[in-house]
């Protein structure tokens, strides 16, 4: 089945990582699966080796490792935190982080934040993000 409309919504319910990853051929990419108000979710596959350059964002930041290995290094951490398939990992807004995909294979990611609100952020903001509920 192609994926004609690759975001979840209410009109599609479920989406088949095997078949993201089918239809998107191999590493690297970023694929958005949900795109609400008040989340965004973006499966990324890299090859290890390929890192991301060092960031931060103005909102808070979580990923679940769906497969292979990865290591995150947080600002403030003495060590970095290795997470593999199955462990989620969580960056507050305004910490700098560098991912650094490992083991030898493919690593693949879900990641979680807050849509449309920046892209990575190279220099520290003066202030973080406000977030209004009503």
């Amino acid at each position: 089945m192609a994926l004609s409309n690759p975001i979840l919504d209410a009109t599609l319910n479920t989406i088949s990582l095997e078949e993201i990853k089918k239809e998107m051929g191999p590493p690297p990419w970023s694929h958005a699966v949900v795109l609400a108000d008040h989340v965004a979710g973006v499966v990324i596959y890299q090859n290890s080796g390929q890192i991301n350059d060092n960031h931060c964002h103005n909102y808070d930041e979580w990923w679940v490792v769906l497969e292979g290995e990865i290591d995150w290094v947080i600002e403030g951490r003495e060590e970095p935190v290795r997470a593999k398939a199955g462990d989620f990992v969580y960056v507050p807004a305004m910490t700098f982080h560098h991912i650094f995909p490992k083991g030898g294979k493919p690593s693949v990611r879900l990641g979680i934040a807050l849509p449309g609100t920046g892209g990575h952020l190279h220099e520290r903001p003066d202030r973080k993000v406000k977030v209004t509920v009503e």
